[in-house]
């Protein structure tokens, strides 16, 4: 990936006086509910700058990519996850790929989303609508990639997320992003919350024990209403980070009663694996009359454009 310069000093100044980007994961209810939180200021604005984003475009993927990172946690092993939302509202919707080594790339599936009116709040329900969703999974030493589709109908991006997991996963899974802009459109605030409820045989209870009894669902009652209440209490992710406040902070005051720990702390980026070889290489796979043309008839050099990333390659013809 050709990395662009977040170019904006009054912007740049902001991001180094605040915490560092950053994934806690966590797990708290003796093990009943896991789940992660992530500061991805930085990481939004870099995206934002390798796509060269307006305002709307960059909320519309900032949240995907957001989720997307909030996936990681969840991997196995050495994997990959493609992630598909496509809507019949004006912004159609995106693609996002996260990696679990710690990386996340993604881009809209249309440049430019049309506003008829000047925006009034951050509400992007317009802007979505009906829709699919389709995960595709690639760990290593499958054979084939694993692919599931749900419908959504939500028009809210964390919500259709938690909807996958409850119909395919069966997994009470909740998320919540949040992006965070001053007065010029600058991101200076950015994060997302993912709480999963494992179940009722995991954590603390003995092998082979009754499912779904029914002091299990007691319980489970009793553990859910906890959660609901504390996450009435989430204040704005992106405005806790943008005012330079912790993740740790953050955990501890919202789930003190269900005693989270903190056992994992992560590093995650925006970042794209693509490169000048890797398009070169690819180049030169192509049918031997497809290169020998462009050999001849160029253009010279040929521009190839990463569309998970925006990064733009100028590759010579004779280099081909």
């Amino acid at each position: 990936m050709n990395k662009k310069e977040i170019t904006d000093k009054e912007l740049l100044e902001h991001i180094n006086s605040i915490q560092k980007d950053e994934m806690d994961v966590f797990v708290m209810a003796n093990g009943r509910i896991r789940g992660a939180l992530f500061h991805g200021t930085t990481f939004v604005n870099q995206m934002r700058a390798q796509h060269k984003l307006g305002i709307l475009e960059t909320m519309v993927l900032g949240q995907g990519c957001l989720c997307g990172a909030l996936l990681i946690p969840m991997m196995k092993g050495k994997s990959k996850i493609a992630w598909k939302y496509q809507v019949d509202g004006p912004a159609q919707g995106f693609s996002v790929e996260s990696d679990s080594s710690g990386s996340v790339r993604g881009y809209l599936l249309t440049d430019n989303i049309p506003v008829d009116k000047p925006l009034e709040n951050w509400d992007l329900t317009p802007f979505l609508g009906n829709g699919s969703m389709t995960f595709t999974t690639i760990r290593d030493g499958d054979k084939m990639p694993q692919t599931s589709t749900v419908e959504i109908s939500n028009k809210n991006i964390a919500l259709d997320l938690a909807t996958y997991f409850e119909q395919s996963e069966q997994i009470r899974t909740a998320f919540q992003t949040s992006i965070q802009m001053d007065k010029k459109g600058n991101v200076i605030g950015a994060g997302g919350l993912f709480l999963q409820v494992m179940p009722s045989t995991g954590g603390t209870k003995k092998v082979g024990s009754q499912l779904n009894s029914s002091s299990d669902w007691q319980d489970d009652d009793e553990l859910l209403s906890k959660v609901e209440e504390a996450c009435k209490k989430i204040p704005s992710i992106g405005k806790w980070f943008s005012e330079g406040k912790s993740i740790e902070d953050l955990v501890n005051t919202l789930f003190s009663e269900l005693k989270p720990a903190i056992p994992v702390k992560r590093n995650i980026e925006y970042f794209c694996p693509c490169s000048q070889k890797q398009f070169l290489d690819y180049i030169r796979h192509l049918p031997a009359d497809q290169v020998l043309d462009l050999k001849k008839n160029g253009p010279d050099p040929l521009e190839i454009l990463c569309h998970n990333c925006g990064s733009v390659y100028h590759i010579p013809t004779s280099d081909i």
